[in-house]
């Protein structure tokens, strides 16, 4: 709640008449945004103070909505914002808005928690710690000031006075900031040619949000990675951020107004949605018991550093799952003074914050001991500094690293051991090579590497149906959103021992098939194991038929190569091996195709769409053998009502399998109603077995 208004006004005290004052405008903010700017002139020799609440000082508080968070501290003299309304330096006069409903003479400056600096003469003084670092008071040192900016330059101080440096830490360099919905690191901070005052030379994550590259007339004052990714701003536009430890309380510590506002009785408004609330008392009440809160999440909280770590320890202690993501951390460091003192800390969430990593192995934090998920996406972290960190997460499970242009990898001999997923998506990756220094991770289960830029995959440790040592544990797999073009990347996935799952969709070897269906048949044919595909689940029956199709499809170029049913001379060639790895399996599975069974496709003719099948009841002795001419479209469901009509029997009773005439004893169970005989392979001369 906004503490109070203070209503300022001129004192002869301050009055020159050799010189006649500019007048300075004053602006109410609060840490993001400008509520209200006073610009108006005042008479010369009129002395009033006075210290009003805010709904007495501004009548049209209604429009200050009452969530408007408390830290209301940014005051300034003479708007920093240039006329045109943009960062950069701009000589136009920055225009002066009238406050509504109150005295053309007022100058209005909210202050929280701040008594009042006395207004004596000379130069500016330091007003009590705030935010702000100093509290301006209008003197006669900042009037000359005044005169002394050069006209519109839109600058509020000159460097002269402490008071130039408000809101700006004396560590301001490097660090991150953010000025409403946009962040961004602080490369400068100074003055800037042709401009009076301290600006602060910030470049953008966004290239949009910027205007240039760190120049300015001619001189380049910071360096930008981007060509428009800088521009200058003024220190009360910066927000620095709040410490960790305000952030929570500030977010569970109080109830929180801004959107939700209680009703009647057990209603609860949600902007403009009224709902019944039950217990939301005592909901708020267990919230604000800090101590108790085992998952916590401060995401967009503006947390730029740990604060007093002792009373961390006293107030998060049992504390197990922190999301710090999209905040103001800059380094490391602040990462390790914080989680240093959660001791119980299992989860840690600190991913869209630009941080300097440590690029020695300095020490070891101990507040990692018990870390198990770690998320570090978007942070700019390299995969040397990963391994450099991970020294301190002896029991480490999940690591997320999305985004963070890793290109190259080393060999994690000594750390990362304990590692079951891997997340390395959105980084442009050298080559698939690079999967061979991580592919000794003894308990990796789960690695993503979607977008990666990989364009092959390969394990050359192992020969054709032959399994490699690599990625022992590996059982979950995802290469979609590369640029993966043959298919000899998916026979190697055939090679990991341990794989079941896979995504792969979005890569260029998925054009070579147009029917969606066959192309999955494919996938599923060639990696023996797999269970899921691209999320689905793989039935048995699905596989089954994939199976069978591959054979009978690629049937014909495995005769062409030299394989023939009969062992003694079945030599295929390595070229068809090495396009077909599983195609020897496949013919041990299910028997290798003859050269009938492979014959060129008849005209579609009914008399060639006809199978003659033999109908046999094995277990019942009684029942003759019965030859029927089916076509092969026909479906399973289909045949058993045929059968009923023939056997008096009820379809749902019946269970079908098939003979072939060319392989006696081998038999196939018909278990999917849906499919038709040809799904099946079914030819003319085979006998169908009917059982109940």
């Amino acid at each position: 709640m906004l503490r109070g208004a203070l209503l300022l006004c001129e004192s002869p005290t301050f009055s020159s008449a050799a010189a006649p004052r500019e007048r300075p405008s004053l602006e109410l903010r609060t840490r993001n945004h400008l509520l209200l700017r006073v610009g108006s002139p005042l008479p010369q020799g009129f002395a009033h103070r006075a210290l009003l609440y805010t709904r007495a000082a501004l009548p049209q508080a209604s429009l200050l909505r009452p969530h408007i968070p408390p830290q209301v501290c940014a005051y300034s003299e003479r708007a920093a914002i240039p006329r045109d309304g943009r960062d950069t330096p701009a000589r136009g006069r920055g225009a002066a808005a009238s406050l509504p409903g109150t005295a053309p003479r007022a100058r209005l400056a909210l202050l929280e928690r701040l008594p009042l600096t006395p207004r004596h003469s000379g130069s500016c003084s330091p007003g009590p710690a705030s935010p702000c670092g100093w509290l301006p008071s209008t003197n006669c040192t900042t009037q000359k000031a005044l005169r002394r900016r050069r006209p519109g330059s839109g600058s509020s101080t000159d460097s002269s006075c402490p008071g130039m440096a408000a809101g700006v830490p004396p560590d301001a360099l490097g660090r991150r900031v953010s000025c409403g919905t946009d962040y961004g690191t602080v490369r400068y901070v100074g003055s800037v040619s042709r401009t009076a005052g301290i600006w602060l030379g910030v470049e953008w994550d966004d290239p949009q949000r910027g205007k240039h590259d760190g120049s300015y007339e001619g001189t380049q004052y910071f360096k930008c990675r981007h060509p428009k990714g800088g521009s200058f701003i003024r220190p009360n536009k910066a927000n620095f951020g709040v410490d960790f430890l305000t952030a929570v309380k500030d977010r569970y510590g109080l109830k929180d107004k801004q959107d939700v506002q209680y009703g009647t009785g057990n209603t609860v408004v949600f902007g403009t949605k009224t709902v019944e609330f039950v217990g939301m008392d005592s909901v708020a009440e267990q919230q604000r018991q800090l101590n108790k809160l085992v998952d916590i999440s401060v995401r967009e909280c503006a947390v730029s550093h740990a604060g007093q770590e002792e009373e961390i320890s006293r107030t998060c202690a049992n504390m197990r799952h922190i999301n710090l993501s999209k905040n103001l951390i800059s380094s490391w460091e602040t990462v390790v003074a914080i989680a240093s003192r959660v001791q119980n800390l299992e989860t840690l969430n600190v991913s869209e914050n630009k941080m300097r990593f440590p690029s020695t192995s300095t020490f070891i934090s101990s507040g990692f001991s018990n870390l198990k998920i770690l998320a570090l996406n978007q942070t700019g972290i390299t995969w040397t500094e990963v391994l450099l960190c991970a020294q301190g997460w002896p029991v480490l499970e999940e690591l997320y690293l999305s985004s963070n242009n890793i290109t190259v990898l080393e060999r994690p001999d000594t750390v990362l051991q304990t590692l079951k997923l891997l997340d390395l998506s959105d980084n442009q990756l050298l080559d698939g090579n690079q999967l061979h220094l991580i592919a000794q991770l003894p308990r990796l289960e789960q690695l993503i590497l979607r977008n990666t830029g990989i364009s092959s995959i390969h394990f050359p440790d192992a020969g054709f149906g032959c399994k490699t040592k690599m990625f022992p544990s590996l059982k979950r797999l995802a290469i979609n959103d590369n640029k993966i073009s043959q298919w000899s990347s998916i026979n190697e996935l055939d090679k990991l021992p341990s794989l079941r799952a896979l995504q792969c969709n979005n890569n260029p070897f998925t054009d070579t098939e147009k029917n969606p269906e066959t192309l999955i048949q494919l996938i599923i044919a060639k990696i023996s194991q797999l269970e899921v595909l691209n999320n689905c689940e793989i039935l048995p029956a699905e596989r089954r038929g994939a199976e069978l199709d591959y054979r009978k499809i690629f049937g014909k170029d495995w005769l062409e190569a030299g394989g023939h049913w009969n062992p003694e001379k079945n030599k295929p060639r390595e070229e068809f091996l090495a396009a077909h790895p599983r195609y020897p399996a496949l013919c041990l599975k299910y028997g290798a195709p003859e050269e009938g069974e492979l014959k060129g496709q008849q005209p579609l003719t009914l008399k060639n769409q006809l199978l003659t099948l033999t109908i046999k009841c094995p277990e019942k002795p009684e029942q003759k053998p019965v030859e029927k001419k089916l076509p092969e479209s026909m479906t399973i469901q289909k045949v058993k009502g045929l059968l009923y009509r023939l056997l008096k029997i009820p379809g749902s009773e019946l269970k079908l399998s098939y003979e072939s005439s060319k392989l006696e004893g081998k038999e196939v169970e018909l278990d999917n109603d849906l499919k038709p005989l040809q799904f099946y392979s079914i030819e003319s001369g085979d006998c169908v077995l009917v059982r109940w």
